[in-house]
């Protein structure tokens, strides 16, 4: 797990405000909690460290071994590894739990602003702005395939799958996943997700669904359907807004499904800054 490239380093408590708060005054600093007896740390590692030198100083990598310095694991109440949070300006401004793909790893990057600093802007090379599901679920079916013993990979392969919405394989490699993999955080969130897609079978598309809510805002059914679509489909602060504003119009609706279907979606959903504020939403239209 050690690498090379200046911009990668390890971090120990005595150092941490001087290597990560005060340097992310000037640059962002992502932070990884590993341990080395976790796999999917050393599958997430890896990649973290070649971003890293790919971004060339747009962000610094700061390691941190969670045996070897449990007090900076306690202090970030980190319960599950890997775990990663993004410091700027001396803050946390996000993270995230799990072993992500390279894809969903630079659009979090990309989320937060930080864009290789060796590649110039350019009208020749622009970096795509939205990750193409199909071809991520491509290049991860490749991934597994060339390496079939490695169970990390399935499961990330079956995450691709359930965001480009083929959820019957999906399922199916969920279901053959190792019991040490099927317990895993990202595993429980995917069975989640599946709950959520199996509304959307012979559901309607997209388009009909936003076509049916500007004909009639009260359309509840379209606006459960399309939420969940939403959320299946990764845009979850989307997918959410229309479940709260079921909740705004009808807290009653079909025996207090908006409430129910704001639970379900906490349950999927791994950033908990944005369950947290849409508990807190929740909870104040509840006691209204």
């Amino acid at each position: 797990m050690s690498s090379d490239s200046p911009h990668v380093f390890d971090v120990t408590a005595e150092r941490f405000e001087a290597d990560v708060l005060q340097r992310s005054l000037q640059i962002p600093v992502l932070i990884d909690f590993w341990a080395e007896w976790c796999a999917p740390c050393k599958t997430l590692g890896p990649v973290l460290e070649k971003l890293a030198a790919e971004y060339n100083g747009a962000f610094v990598l700061a390691k941190v071994d969670v045996e070897a310095e449990q007090e900076l694991g306690a202090a970030f109440q980190i319960r599950s590894i890997p775990t990663v949070v993004l410091v700027k300006d001396g803050q946390l401004a996000d993270g995230f739990q799990g072993a992500l793909p390279e894809g969903q790893l630079r659009e979090f990057l990309k989320l937060h602003g930080i864009l290789p600093a060796a590649e110039p802007e350019s009208v020749e090379t622009p970096a795509p702005t939205v990750l193409d599901p199909e071809a991520e679920v491509a290049r991860l079916r490749a991934a597994a395939e060339a390496d079939p013993d490695k169970a990390e990979l399935k499961l990330d392969l079956a995450l691709g799958l359930l965001l480009a919405g083929h959820t019957t394989e999906a399922e199916q490699l969920l279901d053959a996943l190792p019991a040490n993999l099927a317990t895993d955080d990202r595993a429980t969130r995917a069975r989640a997700r599946l709950g959520l897609a199996s509304l959307l079978r012979d559901a309607p598309s997209e388009s009909a669904l936003l076509a049916a809510i500007d004909a009639d805002p009260a359309d509840l059914h379209a606006r459960h359907l399309l939420g969940a679509r939403w959320i299946v489909g990764g845009r979850e602060q989307d997918g959410l807004e229309q479940f709260l504003e079921m909740l705004r119009r009808d807290r009653g609706f079909r025996d207090g499904l908006p409430r129910k279907a704001l639970i379900d979606a906490f349950r999927v959903i791994e950033d908990e800054d944005l369950v947290g504020a849409y508990r807190r939403k929740m909870s104040s239209l509840l006691l209204v």
